[in-house]
């Protein structure tokens, strides 16, 4: 019997070979072709699992967003039941920056997405709503603290959630050799500790 083709997978494997050409050589030459050499795979069969350069871009980005999220949660199961808000967030913005090189792939591979969706009206519809469903879920978590008690009340939960993520601001002066990991990692900690007036 011929062997049964995991599709998920294979379609898997090509996104990981685009975040490989994306990380090491830059999205200008995330190819078909280039992808294709990558995965070892022929140029068809990729075109064969997506039809056009978007597809890829799209699934290989999805598929990105999908392996944060799991680290995400992964980092916020170790932190106990229930996890403090401090910490979920803490985990939240340090997987969102490139300090391990599972975060540095994802991480280009986002910066390379929305590169492109400066120029594809359909990529940066799906960007967008991305970028917004993440800002709107860490936006409940300050929402949550504050009215719990660990944050004061005089906080607008709006601009606490755009400061929060203005620290993945950071990335291109860690991938620039600017500043260090643990000073991103110092900065994030003392905003955090500043924003948490009560710790309990």
């Amino acid at each position: 019997m011929p062997k049964q083709v995991d599709h998920r997978e294979r379609r898997e494997t090509i996104a990981r070979a685009l975040w490989r050409v994306v990380e090491q050589r830059g999205i200008a030459h995330a190819s078909v072709r280039e992808v294709a050499q990558e995965a070892g795979i022929s140029h068809g069969a990729v075109q064969h699992y997506f039809a056009t350069r978007e597809e890829l871009l799209v699934f290989a980005m999805d598929f990105a967003s999908e392996q944060t999220s799991l680290r995400v949660a992964d980092g916020v199961r170790e932190l106990g039941s229930p996890p403090h808000p401090r910490d979920m967030l803490r985990a939240m913005l340090t997987e969102m920056l490139p300090l391990r090189p599972d975060a540095r792939v994802t991480s280009r591979m986002s910066a390379a997405y929305v590169l492109e969706a400066l120029h594809n009206a359909n990529i940066h519809a799906r960007a967008r709503d991305g970028l917004t469903h993440g800002r709107d879920l860490i936006e409940q978590i300050v929402r949550q603290a504050i009215t719990d008690g660990h944050i004061s009340p005089d906080r607008d939960p709006a601009t606490e959630t755009h400061l929060l993520l203005a620290l993945t601001g950071l990335t291109p002066l860690i991938e620039l050799s600017v500043i260090e990991p643990q000073d991103a990692l110092a900065a994030v900690d003392q905003h955090l500790n500043r924003l948490f007036t009560n710790k309990t």
